[in-house]
């Protein structure tokens, strides 16, 4: 296993500053609770709520976010957790239905990505969180649009879609656990996109 799949096994939601980590609408500070709402799997209005939340907010018309593989690993986790619960759940056969159809799409986006040009990534995906590339502290627009306007993030975009395909391969594992679901044929044509 290399640093990077080290990392994404390992990780924990409170290491990750998501109060500093944009979205297409702003930053990813209440992804926990969106999180936690997942992992509950008992308000189905409020799990629809909280994966409609994430989606739109990672992912936006073929763009990704420096939130977006950070969120790959917990949803990935959230999909695991779901697996005992199909058929029992309707909470959870709901996630991981909508899950697999939203990977499908971040699969097909970061191979989009890939076609086109762009510069290395960087070497660790823990490098993302270095200080130079959060976002302020507090919630500062102005900070937060000086930031891409003087192209502090330019030499980092490309990671947002190569760490989030990181995530994707990781879950190949996961995916051969749903061979006796109802979700095989979802999870057998997402295996065949990575």
């Amino acid at each position: 296993m290399n640093k990077n799949q080290t990392y994404i096994q390992h990780l924990q939601a409170e290491d990750v500053p998501w109060h500093r980590l944009d979205t297409a609408y702003g930053t990813a500070a209440d992804f926990p609770a969106y999180f936690h709402t997942l992992w509950n799997m008992s308000d189905p209005i409020a799990v629809k709520e909280a994966l409609t939340e994430i989606q739109s907010s990672i992912e936006h018309q073929s763009t990704l976010w420096h939130s977006t593989p950070f969120t790959m690993i917990f949803l990935a986790r959230i999909i695991e957790h779901a697996i005992p619960e199909t058929g029992k759940n309707a909470c959870a056969d709901y996630i991981i239905n909508n899950l697999l159809d939203f990977f499908a799409l971040i699969a097909d986006t970061c191979q989009e990505a890939e076609e086109m040009e762009h510069d290395d990534p960087l070497p660790a995906f823990s490098d993302l969180l270095q200080e130079d590339y959060l976002g302020p502290e507090t919630e500062d627009e102005e900070a937060e649009d000086m930031r891409y306007e003087e192209g502090i993030l330019d030499d980092i975009l490309y990671s947002f879609w190569y760490y989030s395909y990181e995530v994707l391969l990781s879950c190949k594992p996961l995916l051969k656990k749903l061979e006796d679901t109802p979700f095989h044929k979802q999870a057998a044509e997402l295996e065949d996109m990575l």
